[in-house]
């Protein structure tokens, strides 16, 4: 089947078959000319992630009860429209929360990507999934302006409080919109940015409310199909590549 095969392209070597994830190897596609020289919207917004003590710090964040995404992590995975068999990024996977969790959906004959720049994150994911006894998760390091996937190669994007943290929207999400199929699906929840009532933590945090970052997003391609109504101090987006 044509999933198998994209499966054993992908994990064909005996340290995925020992630990159940490895590092993908294949080059990241290059952006287009239009967007090559973007500057950075927010330099230095993930320098703190890759302190030496970020692991243990922010595993402790990612993973905390008392972030809205985490208290509703299974009906967030619930409304994502998983399928066994299906091939999915997760972009900004940051410690694997949804990671393994969207792995264990999708099955066997399934892939999952755990995408993120951070090199002790993608260790967690590897230690989290071998623990899970997990095969059929594939750790990426990306880069702040490609995925680091190949094109045409992911079902369904996944990201979830990551978009803040693109330095590059219009350049990654242009690669991002290669690394999808036609047809393939940008499942984006990000936090509410509104004045006079996010709070002034997420005000600073976050550059771009919801408008803005569907009009970044449409730019690179996508279309915007439908949006959630989940969560009250996130939104929940279904984007299409046509």
């Amino acid at each position: 089947m044509k999933l198998h095969w994209i499966r054993s392209a992908w994990i064909g070597c005996i340290t995925i078959l020992a630990l159940g994830c490895a590092a993908a190897t294949n080059r990241p596609t290059v952006p287009p000319p239009s967007v090559v020289d973007e500057s950075s919207v927010r330099p230095g917004v993930n320098a703190l992630y890759f302190q030496p003590d970020a692991l243990e710090k922010y595993t402790a964040v990612l993973e905390g009860e008392h972030r809205e995404v985490v208290q509703h992590r299974d009906e967030i995975i619930d409304a994502i429209g998983l399928v066994e068999g299906m091939v999915v990024a997760d972009i900004g996977a940051g410690t694997g929360l949804s990671t393994t969790e969207i792995a264990s959906r999708v099955g066997g004959d399934g892939l999952v990507f755990g995408v993120d720049i951070v090199p002790a994150f993608l260790d967690r994911i590897r230690e989290r999934a071998k623990a899970e006894l997990l095969t059929n998760v594939t750790v990426v390091l990306g880069e702040e302006r490609v995925t680091a996937l190949e094109d045409a190669s992911v079902d369904l994007a996944f990201m979830c409080d990551t978009y803040h943290h693109i330095e590059y929207p219009q350049t990654y999400m242009h690669s991002l919109f290669r690394t999808l199929r036609p047809g393939g699906t940008l499942v984006l929840i990000d936090f509410e940015r509104i004045e006079g009532e996010a709070s002034p933590a997420i005000l600073s945090h976050v550059r771009a409310g919801k408008q803005t970052v569907i009009a970044e997003v449409s730019q690179a391609g996508f279309v915007l199909e439908s949006e959630t109504e989940l969560l009250e101090h996130n939104y929940y987006l279904h984007f299409r590549r046509p």
